[in-house]
């Protein structure tokens, strides 16, 4: 009796929260759509560059699914639905919530196990087995090891999620059977000099949550099994011969990239202490930064997907057995977890100082990303007055140009501490830019952005190989002649795309873009390469 009054207290809250997670607004749904546009362009924009800028086709690696991923305690584990039917108003001022929520109805279903919350299953959104692409070292590489985990944002509702399995994020039905591997992928010397024969291995991701979660949600049929896809994901490339790698990098771009500082000290544990491992995260420094309108759109956005994928299975099993959160700490790292939120240890600002393995950051320190879909999203700019500025960078205001360059300052703030260890590495150039590991224009070619007359791809070498201890920070923009400046093509509304091309500033914003770059050099703690 005590038991059963438990669940259904405990079921109140649960439903409370996902009711919460489960109505979102208007505005989180334009904001949906404004970061599938951005994703789609920066894809396309990915492809283009990728066939553009190799005289070769790029070397194309097949398919492979986890087979049986599906099958390690799919429907038999479980039992005791608890079925709850509320109506609730709620009502926002916390950082979960975007404002009033309509009246929602829920049907709620959660799942107990008299000893632990059974959750086995290395499944995508949709229920589809996860899969990767591996295309095998050769030579002096054939034991060493380039694992990428794919980017492609999050989902922070039910809504959200049930349109995201509709998808190739969300479904391996939909995805592609072969992928170019280009950029830090690629097979050519010419093209990736440093790792072009390791086995290199591209991780699909369909979770959601940056390879993280470990929930699921029974009435929409949403499995967030990302921790779980993950570890999966190891388990056969350790089988498929990574277990005897004499070197390892860990990668990923985007929301691959955050899951690259994740899971970074989770792949060290996987080799002897002979190996050497280390670990990538290109685009992937989201800062918990206030969007134009004062908000947090991206703060907001993250307790979503926190609360949805990773949380709620967490307290359930404290409230029913009194222990600590143990299974979070499975998907976020202790040592944040310890002394701050779940939200805030989704931030990677709050993660990287205190990684143990060695890390390099490749980062835009204007990530058009972040521009795009965190600090002037359509939510916190109802009036357009961003939207010229968002798609053309020569279009911005003084004003813009200050915004950006102190979101600039931002990061390198958040970097302080971690770029003092001389384990890890920095690439923070001041373009317009996402995931410049992956596309080979940005990567390795002959008009690459460079820092000190260094690509992107001898920068990492050096660091990876301990030739040189890599800090490299860009001046403030628009200084930099080498960038690839991505320009939107009205990407939201018509999903029209321009390829990626270097930004040529007007004569009018040229001297107010040079005197608010001069207002922004404040004290950072870093030094400019030239």
């Amino acid at each position: 009796m005590e038991r059963m009054k438990q669940v259904q207290v405990l079921s109140l809250f649960v439903c409370a929260l996902i009711g919460n997670i489960l109505s979102g607004s208007s505005h989180d749904f334009q904001d949906l759509k404004d970061r599938e546009g951005v994703l789609s362009f920066l894809e396309y924009s990915e492809a283009v560059s990728s066939s553009s800028s190799v005289t070769d086709e790029p070397l194309m690696v097949g398919l492979t699914l986890i087979q049986g991923a599906d099958s390690k305690g799919a429907g038999t584990s479980f039992f005791s639905l608890v079925p709850v039917s509320i109506w609730m108003l709620v009502l926002s001022d916390t950082t979960l919530l975007y404002g009033v929520r309509d009246i929602v109805q829920s049907y709620c279903f959660y799942i107990f196990k008299e000893e632990e919350i059974i959750l086995q299953i290395e499944i995508c959104l949709d229920g589809t087995l996860p899969g990767y692409h591996l295309d095998r070292g050769s030579g002096t590489g054939k034991d060493s090891w380039l694992i990428q985990l794919e980017g492609g944002g999050w989902c922070n509702t039910i809504r959200n999620c049930v349109y995201r399995k509709t998808t190739r994020r969300g479904s391996s039905k939909l995805f592609e059977k072969q992928l170019p591997f280009t950029g830090i992928l690629s097979n050519k010397v010419e093209e990736n000099p440093d790792f072009f024969n390791w086995n290199r291995v591209k991780v699909r991701y369909c979770d959601g949550a940056s390879f993280s979660g470990d929930s699921q949600n029974e009435a929409s049929q949403l499995y967030f099994r990302g921790q779980r896809i993950w570890s999966a994901a190891m388990e056969y490339l350790m089988a498929e011969g990574m277990q005897n790698a004499t070197q390892a990098l860990l990668s990923g771009c985007s929301a691959g990239g955050l899951a690259s500082i994740i899971h970074c000290d989770e792949f060290r544990e996987l080799f002897p202490q002979s190996t050497k491992v280390k670990c990538l995260s290109d685009a992937g420094m989201f800062l918990n930064a206030k969007d134009i309108s004062g908000g947090r759109t991206l703060q907001n956005f993250y307790s979503g997907v926190v609360s949805l994928q990773i949380v709620i299975n967490i307290l359930v099993h404290l409230f029913l057995h009194g222990v600590k959160l143990l299974d979070v700490q499975k998907s976020l790292p202790s040592t944040c977890i310890d002394h701050l939120d779940p939200t805030s240890c989704f931030f990677p600002q709050n993660l990287v100082a205190a990684v143990r393995t060695p890390l390099f950051l490749l980062n835009s320190a204007y990530d058009v990303w972040q521009l795009q879909s965190s600090l002037a999203p359509s939510s916190a700019d109802p009036r357009g007055t961003w939207k010229e500025c968002k798609q053309n960078y020569a279009q911005c205001n003084s004003s813009q140009i200050q915004f950006l360059q102190d979101f600039r300052n931002q990061m390198l703030d958040a970097m302080k501490v971690f770029s003092a260890s001389n384990q890890n590495g920095l690439f923070i150039n001041s373009c317009f830019a996402h995931c410049q590991s992956e596309r080979q224009d940005t990567w390795f070619a002959d008009d690459s952005p460079r820092m000190g007359n260094k690509r992107i791809a001898q920068s990492v070498g050096d660091w990876y190989f301990d030739r040189e201890n890599v800090k490299a920070v860009d001046c403030p923009y628009p200084c930099d002649n080498t960038c690839h400046n991505l320009v939107f093509n009205d990407v939201v509304s018509n999903i029209t795309f321009s390829q990626s091309t270097r930004l040529t500033s007007t004569s009018l914003n040229l001297p107010i873009i040079f005197l608010v770059s001069l207002c922004s050099l404040r004290t950072t703690g870093f030094k400019f390469v030239q």
